[in-house]
């Protein structure tokens, strides 16, 4: 069975304001970009296709870049109008249709959803309800009987066929999801255990429960930069972002800046991501004399576009000369803008050899640094 996951994500999100939900920002990934990789990974999903909203092109190819969806779909007014372009679209036996607004889907959900196609025409994820239902308007009224009752979710699964045929048939006003216009039909749609993890975002407090969702699946990691340059040339010396006097430079293909070249392979070394010779090779010309804040920058961005935090840098500075100390509020100041941390979340210090080594001999600077993270674990 082929099966196509189908992402809607044509809502305009009023209720937030501002920018449309699916395109803000969920530690460093965009909504959309969430729900669409937790399809995508999943090995029974054969291919993943996006309905967007008139208008909303750019922000989804920004949000979706690198991804292949085949080419974005254009949505309609209603929520209907935008599954209807997108069955339209596709091919294959089987369809999950999802929304964007949910953007965790456990691999376990999908798991369940396709088993049933073989005997029932779709199936949609449910979880029971355990509080007290009533109707209410400005005060409350008589209560619900709660047996029996469920929550909804998405992605619901169906043969693909069927779903089109369920549409086509339908009349009714705005449905507001797939079962209700397959059970219109007559189709038959097993109800499978759901997931708190597919709450819909539509508030901002969905916003910030989501990331505290996130947070809580986060594993602290740790890594440990060094780096070493010789004294060559003429001042001044390049540490932690900034420009210190001294008679004497400091010998590299960039600008030899140890500190942010030891924080920057303590950052990528936390993440699993190799160390800052594999991104930026002394080999290639354009970091001929180049700034590094943009390698400690570009480590950081690493870290956040997979969801991670940084929580902390610590860096020591190994040197007789020039004196730190002087320097060293201004040099936490810089990396701590490069990082977007708050300046309480970076040490710098300093420290000699007590006239032992290369760096007792003046011939060089030493940089060692920690840094502390926290990432999903894959």
């Amino acid at each position: 069975m082929t099966t196509t996951a189908l992402i809607v994500a044509a809502g305009k999100g009023e209720r937030v304001g501002g920018l449309p939900k699916q395109y803000r920002l969920l530690f460093g990934k965009p909504v959309l970009r969430r729900a669409v990789e937790a399809l995508a990974c999943h090995p029974a999903i054969a291919s993943v296709r996006v309905v967007v909203g008139a208008g909303q092109h750019e922000l989804a190819q920004e949000a979706l870049s690198g991804i292949d969806v085949g080419g974005l779909i254009e949505g309609g007014a209603e929520r209907a109008d935008s599954v209807r372009a997108g069955l339209a679209r596709l091919d294959g036996d089987a369809v999950l249709v999802h929304d964007a607004a949910r953007p965790f889907c456990p691999s376990e959900v999908i798991d369940r959803l396709l088993a049933p196609l073989e005997f029932f025409d779709g199936a949609a994820p449910v979880l029971a309800i355990g509080d007290t239902l009533a109707r209410a308007s400005d005060r409350l009224e008589e209560p619900v009987d709660r047996r029996g009752m469920v929550r909804v979710q998405t992605p619901q699964a169906f043969r693909l066929d069927a779903l089109r045929a369920a549409y086509d048939r339908w009349t009714g006003d705005a449905p507001t999801d797939e079962t209700t216009v397959a059970r219109a039909a007559g189709l038959s749609v097993a109800a499978v255990e759901g997931d708190a993890a597919l709450e819909k975002i539509t508030t901002p407090a969905d916003f910030k429960r989501a990331e505290d969702w996130l947070e809580s699946r986060l594993a602290a990691r740790t890594g440990i930069g060094f780096d070493v340059h010789a004294f060559a040339g003429d001042g001044p010396v390049m540490l932690g972002g900034i420009a210190i006097p001294h008679s004497r430079g400091l010998a590299g293909h960039s600008d030899a800046d140890v500190v942010l070249h030891a924080l920057t392979d303590a950052l990528l070394g936390a993440a699993g991501l190799g160390d800052i010779g594999m991104h930026f090779q002394p080999s290639d010309p354009r970091w001929k004399g180049a700034s590094s804040h943009l390698f400690l920058a570009h480590s950081a961005d690493l870290i956040r576009e997979r969801g991670g935090i940084i929580d902390n840098v610590d860096c020591t500075i190994i040197c007789e000369e020039p004196k730190v100390g002087p320097h060293r509020l201004e040099m936490r100041r810089r990396v701590a803008a490069i990082l977007g941390l708050d300046e309480g979340r970076v040490s710098i210090k300093a420290t000699t050899t007590e006239g032992l080594g290369f760096t007792g001999r003046r011939e060089g600077i030493a940089a060692q640094a920690v840094a502390n993270i926290r990432l999903e674990n894959k």
